[in-house]
């Protein structure tokens, strides 16, 4: 069904250690690692606010995959209309699904300062306790709660951003001047986004979000080609920088940013993710580094754009 059933599942375990034959090798925490790992693996449900969006994935028919190429040539870039609405929720859901492990697992070698925590938190318990269990407990409880409020601030911002812009796609993008939003067409399919958001009071500055590619088509240049759409667009507009902030930890993604030709200005330790409720808890399972990436319109020559 995709959701975790605590109860369920720990009847499973019980279930495992009453076998004759399991029980020399099953001990407390290996029933907590199997637990863990069976609350890690589901993935929840879309929100009820996405209405009919199908939990199944996006069917592409007989695609032909490249072996000796490393793009798409067949990719058609244009503007978003109303009859992608469906497709546009399905992958912009799916990637902020995937910020869950990407920010509690991915993310957590990036913050030393975590791990600090953790770790004298192990240590003092241990030497409260003197147990070992407590070696393989506490790792386990962090991990979990790591897990537990990233979701919660995932969920936040989905429902945010389904309350807002992502609601409300073609008032938000498509009348506004200065705003846009494409998505990347492959046999018919759409397989990819990205949207500009119009800031003249600052300067002339146009904004990337919501860019999110279809995982099964990443890394044949899907993303290169709708960067370079809205670097058309900005100096079409006559904007004068592109500015977009993250909170990934994927190496890809940032890679990606470069070659277009962003350079990262900033970046913020301990970011207050939009929709985020704050607590104590929450500040201390979840942590996240923001990076902002800008680029001059001046500077953009497309025909020079890497393709390597």
């Amino acid at each position: 069904s995709g959701n975790w059933n605590l109860e369920s599942d720990c009847i499973t375990v019980t279930a495992l250690m009453d076998k004759p034959y399991l029980k020399p090798w099953v001990n407390i925490e290996a029933v907590c690692v199997f637990v863990l790992l069976l609350w890690l693996t589901k993935i929840p449900p879309p929100p009820p606010s996405f209405g009919s969006i199908s939990s199944q994935p996006l069917a592409f028919g007989n695609i032909c995959w490249p072996s000796t190429m490393n793009t798409f040539h067949n990719v058609v870039v244009r503007e978003f209309t109303p009859v992608d609405r469906v497709a546009v929720h399905q992958i912009f859901y799916e990637g902020i699904m995937e910020m869950i492990p990407d920010r509690a697992f991915r993310g957590l070698k990036y913050h030393p300062e975590s791990l600090l925590l953790y770790f004298a938190a192990t240590v003092l318990c241990f030497v409260m306790t003197m147990c070992w269990c407590v070696i393989a407990i506490i790792p386990a409880i962090v991990l979990c709660g790591r897990y537990f409020y990233t979701r919660q601030v995932v969920h936040g911002f989905l429902e945010q951003t389904m309350s807002k812009d992502m609601g409300d796609i073609e008032g938000f993008y498509m009348k506004p001047t200065g705003c846009c939003m494409w998505v990347a067409v492959l046999d018919g399919k759409v397989v990819g986004m990205v949207a500009a958001v119009g800031q003249q009071k600052s300067g002339g500055v146009v904004e990337l979000q919501r860019m999110s590619v279809d995982r099964r088509f990443r890394r044949f240049g899907i993303g290169l080609a709708l960067g370079r759409k809205l670097l058309d667009f900005a100096a079409a507009q006559g904007y004068v920088s592109v500015v977009l902030s993250t909170t990934s930890y994927r190496p890809a993604a940032h890679r990606l940013y470069k070659r277009l030709g962003f350079r990262c200005v900033e970046t913020t330790n301990g970011y207050i993710t939009p929709g985020a409720r704050q607590s104590l808890l929450g500040k201390i399972f979840y942590r996240v580094r923001n990076h902002v990436y800008t680029l001059d319109v001046k500077d953009i020559n497309i025909s020079m754009i890497s393709q390597h």
